[in-house]
Order: structure tokens, then C-alpha cells, then sequence
């Protein structure tokens, strides 16, 4: 709501934070809700400025010409420590505190899935609550068979094709299961749990997210893949940060490309894409906190580590100097930076990103942008960019929120009730 009454007097966060004699930075974390703001004092105060009722801005009552928004919190670090002592993500409690915590979001009864996405992650679920998955009819479980399980899996995510990897999988993981002996499995398996795990980011699913990760973490240990347990350790950086846990995330994410630079047991090009791929991770984290020169200089780190580095054709996850970019945009984004971003984006050529899936993140990162911009008809242009590139990418909750801004412009954005509806929002 702060950000909202801004945008409507056209101030950039300087203006604001000099009229409230603060810093830019606090600005940016406040709207971002980072840091909450508990002193009616100071509400007060931020009322003044803005000329907005105070009822407003707690989201009590409407904007004018806009609909009631729910505020909400959550809770978050407001500074990135950068630990790099013992590694966090192995600590059998830590291990513990997050599978609680998984445990939590995932009974809740506030947990937005929408009944597709629901219904998509079904067969997964049952799977990582009571093992419920055999392996598919025809399933060659060879090590050649589940390599190529593997090779599909990742096939179907970086195309976007969320539905077909959500029923696959399964199978998929039973079939590496299968494979004999179980050392030579693991790995595979492991594999198999990260991209899960990424597909339950896509999805919005954090309780998943959090067992997936802690799954694929066991098995890549077991397999000793440098790689995939450098994947691993990214999903888990991830599963953390989706929990609040943000200085956590990011000091396991910073071990980690630290791990995995230094072992000698994979070629230099790919040990250095694993790790700029785990600094762009660790930078995007540091911005969620508002860490302004810490997530500029880890993300930073890893456009030099890129450069040096070479993902392989079995790479873990996309990795390269247009993936830091990628990452480096969002990094704009969560700090507030809309113009940088959409500097940045100006640069990038989307065509030449390398899967649908890195298409459509692009195009939402770049509606988001537009969305804090205070432009709502190129926000809605990039959206149907998106869908273009990657139809199931627009069923991620940030279009969602994106498009039901966006319906406040009904009359002057032709298509958009439609898109919202294709969004997931109930239309009457």
C-alpha cells in the first residue's frame, strides 16, 4: 500500500525516504515487507507524507478506484550475514527445523493452490508422503533407461510442460529407485528430487519444495555427484528462503558454490557454472533482505564466475552468463530498482535464451517490473509475452497477483478479464 500511494504522487523511493528522513534502502525494504513497521508513530508519519488515511494503508479500506487489498506479512531477515563457517544445510537440527517447518505449511489451511495445481501435484505427493509410485510400464531400469528418464525430466521442465513432468515423475523417481545397486541410483534419484523440487517452486507448493529438496539432498550424498549435490544444496538455499529463512539461504548457497568450486572431481568449466548458478541464487536471497551491497556483490561474483565457467550438456540446472543476467534482473526488481531492471532487460534478447521455460521467466520478471513502474500496459504486453513463450508459466501465483492488478485497467487493456481467467482468477 506505501508502494501504491508512491507510484500514484510519482515519487521514486529517494523522494519518499527523504521526506521521512530515512534511507532509500529502509523504503525499499518496508514496501517490500521486509521490514515491518510496527510503531503507529511512524505509520502515522508515512500517512502524512503520502496524504492516505491510515485505514488505508493498513489495507482497511480501498485506494480510490481500487478494490480492498489483505495485508499480510511474513517473516524475513533484514540483514545477510555472510557465514561461511560450518554448512548449515548440514546440521541434522537445521535439517529438522526445516521439515517442521515444510510440516506447517503444508497443513495449512491458508496455503493458496488453486484446484488445478492441486490436482497436477497430486500423483507427486502421494509419492513423498507414502510412496505410492511404481515403476512405469515398459520402464527400462538399466542404468541407460533411467539416465534417459532423467534426460526427459529435464526436457519437460525447461519446455515448461509442468503437467506432463508433474505425472511423469513419479514413476520416473520409482523407476532410479529400482536400479541396482543402490549406490549407482542415487544420484539419479537425486536428480530427479532437485527438478521436482523446481517444479514445486513453479507451482507454489513451499511444503513440497521443502521435502523434495531435503530428499534430493540425502540421495545426492549418497551418490557423491559433485554436481548434483551442488543442485541439491541450491534447492535446499531455496526451500530455506521460501520458509523466511533468508540469511540461512543465503550463507548455504555461498558455501556451496564454494564446495563445489573446489572439488576436483568434475571438470573446472562445469564446477564454476554449478557455482555461478549458486552465487546468482545466494544475490538473489541477499535481495529479498534489502542487503543492497551484498547481493550487488555476490551477483557480481558469479557474471565472473560464468564467464569462466561452461555449463556441459547434462548440466543440473541452466547455468551461463544469461542465466546471471536473468537473476541480476530480478535482483533489480526486489530492491526496487524498476528503471535498472528494465534498462537491464533491454539488453537481453529473449529469443536467444535457450528453453521456453527461461523465455517465461523473463517476460514475468519483466512484467513485474513494469507492474512497480507504475505501467500497467507494458506489464500486460510482457504477461502475454509469457504466455506465448510458456503457457504454463502464467499459472505461477506472481501472474496471478500480476493479473489481478491488472483488471482495474479492464477497459483500456483489450483481452485482459480473459487473461486473468487463464491466470487462475475466478471471473464473473
Amino acid at each position: 500500500m506505501i508502494a501504491k500511494a508512491r507510484r500514484r504522487k510519482g515519487w521514486p523511493q529517494r523522494d519518499l525516504a527523504a521526506m521521512l528522513d530515512k534511507s532509500e534502502s529502509w523504503v525499499s525494504q518496508v514496501e517490500r515487507d521486509v521490514i515491518p513497521v510496527n510503531s503507529l508513530e511512524t505509520l502515522r508519519h508515512i500517512c502524512d507524507v503520502l496524504d492516505v488515511p491510515l485505514p488505508e494503508l493498513l489495507g482497511a479500506a480501498p485506494p480510490p478506484g481500487q478494490p480492498p487489498v489483505s495485508a499480510h506479512r511474513r517473516s524475513a531477515s533484514t540483514r545477510v550475514v555472510r557465514n561461511l563457517g560450518s554448512e548449515e544445510g548440514d546440521d541434522p537440527v537445521r535439517r529438522r527445523e526445516l521439515l517442521a517447518a515444510a510440516a506447517v505449511v503444508f497443513a495449512s489451511s491458508s496455503v493458496s493452490v488453486t484446484p488445478a495445481q492441486a490436482s497436477t501435484l497430486a500423483p507427486l505427493e502421494d509419492l513423498l508422503l507414502y510412496g505410492t509410485a511404481c515403476v512405469p510400464e515398459g520402464g527400462d531400469v538399466s542404468s541407460a533407461g533411467v539416465a534417459a528418464a532423467v534426460k526427459e525430466s529435464r526436457r519437460n521442465f525447461r519446455a515448461a510442460r509442468y503437467d506432463t513432468l508433474a505425472k511423469s515423475l513419479p514413476g520416473q523417481i520409482a523407476q532410479a529407485r529400482a536400479l541396482r545397486p543402490a549406490e549407482a541410483s542415487a544420484t539419479a534419484v537425486a536428480d530427479l528430487y532437485n527438478i521436482a523440487a523446481r517444479l514445486c517452486i513453479k507451482l507454489g507448493e513451499d511444503g513440497l519444495v521443502a521435502i523434495t529438496a531435503d530428499r534430493a539432498l540425502n540421495s545426492a550424498r549418497s551418490g557423491g555427484d559433485a554436481l548434483t549435490i551442488a543442485e541439491a544444496h541450491r534447492m535446499v538455499s531455496s526451500a530455506w528462503r521460501r520458509q523466511g529463512h533468508l540469511v540461512r539461504a543465503t550463507d548455504i548457497a555461498v558455501k556451496a558454490a564454494q564446495d563445489v568450486q573446489a572439488d576436483r572431481s568434475a571438470c573446472e568449466a562445469a564446477r564454476l557454472a554449478a557455482g555461478s548458478s549458486l552465487l546468482a541464487t545466494a544475490a538473489y536471497t541477499a535481495a529479498k533482505t534489502g542487503d543492497r551491497q551484498t547481493a550487488h556483490a555476490l551477483i557480481r561474483e558469479a557474471a565472473e564466475t560464468a564467464k569462466a565457467g561452461r555449463p556441459t550438456s547434462d548440466a543440473r540446472t541452466d547455468a551461463g552468463l544469461q542465466q546471471v543476467l536473468l537473476h541480476q534482473l530480478s535482483v533489480h526488481y526486489l530492491l526496487g530498482d524498476a528503471g535498472q531492471a528494465i534498462d537491464l532487460a533491454r539488453t537481453i534478447d529473449p529469443t536467444a535464451l535457450p528453453t521456453a521455460e527461461r523465455q517465461g521467466r523473463f517476460f514475468i520478471d519483466v512484467a513485474r517490473c513494469f507492474d512497480q513502474w507504475g505501467k500497467p500496459e507494458q506489464c500486460y504486453r510482457a504477461l502475454l509475452a509469457a504466455e506465448h513463450a510458456a503457457p504454463q508459466e502464467v499459472r505461477r501465483g506472481a501472474v496471478k497477483d500480476l493479473a489481478g492488478g491488472l483488471l482495474r485497467h479492464d477497459r483500456s487493456l483489450p483481452g485482459v478479464r480473459a487473461f486473468a481467467g487463464r491466470a487462475g482468477i475466478p471471473i464473473n
